[in-house]
């Protein structure tokens, strides 16, 4: 059995099954209720029940108290709808909204995605989950005391496992470790969410995401976020490499083409003889120019490098007419602080 549940003030509504809790149907359908250890032991999404009856499930009592519990205050994250319910909850909508934490994690799964891309997938303690926005990063801390910035390449709604793209940079401190001596079940640390490179959902424009490398990262996370929203914007998405290899999650992005009509353009700058590559050529961000040679209706997500960064900010607000207050980006500088 399914439930109507609408949250107060913002009025937004979404279904849940009988066998969900509050938050993980909001948080499937891309709304995004604030929370902490999805465990019933912190109150970080504590609530109000205005109409209807939930049963609290595995709220803990330091977390919820028979006193809040008769007040109508419920844990979202565990407990589970009786009825058509309505709740007051604030919804997070900006970086500020969501605490920065210091936490540790399990190293769940190395995969080597390309010659010099490994993705890497974080799990948290048990009763830890780290709340972000798609888009965010998250810094992982070495012992000395530096730090190695990785966005999160996981949508918020999907967040048992954290999942990192990280390039190889060859003499780099971090990213040697990761591919010469990181072992499945190691433990990290890392600080985050970070950045204020993430979706504005207010916009009705279209969204045009332009990646280079694994600046992919992001980007999926930011695409997968609006399916899960069931977000009607249209949706563009280029991803440039220099050969086949450097798109090594293409079929990702050609699953979002097929079943969810965005339109996906791979753009290679140095394609290879073994490539046989039938696609676009060239710099990614000029392919853009060629197709949209007028921006001003829409807003753009780009993540790369320096470079290219640039290179589309200066094109795109200039030549092409995008609104400067439209450009979102995430420079990956690894040259600096990446390795």
């Amino acid at each position: 059995m399914s439930f109507s549940v609408s949250i107060q003030p913002s009025g937004h509504a979404f279904v849940a099954e009988g066998d969900e809790t509050i938050l993980e149907a909001a948080l499937r359908h891309g709304l995004t209720l604030p929370y902490g250890c999805r465990d019933g032991a912190c109150g970080a999404c504590k609530g109000k029940v205005l109409a209807g009856d939930v049963d609290h499930g595995k709220a803990q009592a330091q977390a919820l108290s028979d006193a809040e519990r008769a007040a109508g205050q419920a844990l979202f994250c565990c407990a589970k709808p009786q009825s058509d319910l309505v709740i007051e909850s604030r919804e997070v909508r900006k970086a500020g909204d969501i605490p920065v934490k210091t936490l540790p994690a399990r190293v769940q799964q190395l995969t080597k995605a390309a010659p010099d891309v490994m993705i890497v997938r974080l799990k948290l303690p048990a009763n830890e989950r780290l709340q972000f926005l798609a888009g965010q990063y998250i810094d992982i801390l070495l012992k000395d005391g530096k730090r190695r910035s990785f966005s999160l390449a996981n949508a918020p709604h999907d967040d048992e496992l954290l999942e990192l793209h990280i390039r190889h940079v060859p003499g780099g401190q971090f990213t040697e470790h990761v591919f010469a001596t990181m072992k499945e079940k190691d433990i990290l640390r890392f600080n985050g969410p970070h950045g204020t490179f993430f979706l504005r959902e207010e916009s009705p424009k279209p969204m045009l995401m332009v990646a280079g490398g694994t600046g992919f990262a992001p980007i999926k996370s930011v695409v997968e976020h609006a399916i899960a929203e069931g977000s009607a914007r249209p949706i563009i998405v280029y991803w440039g490499g220099r050969s086949v290899v450097d798109l090594y999650q293409r079929e990702v992005a050609e699953r979002w083409a097929a079943e969810h009509g965005i339109r996906f353009v791979p753009v290679l700058s140095a394609p290879t003889a073994d490539d046989g590559w039938p696609g676009r050529t060239g710099f990614v961000h000029a392919a853009v120019m060629a197709d949209y040679p007028d921006l001003s209706g829409h807003q753009v997500y780009a993540c790369g490098s320096p470079a290219m960064i640039a290179a589309a900010k200066r094109d795109f607000c200039g030549e092409c007419k995008l609104p400067p207050e439209e450009f979102f980006a995430d420079a990956f500088d690894f040259a600096n602080d990446k390795g």
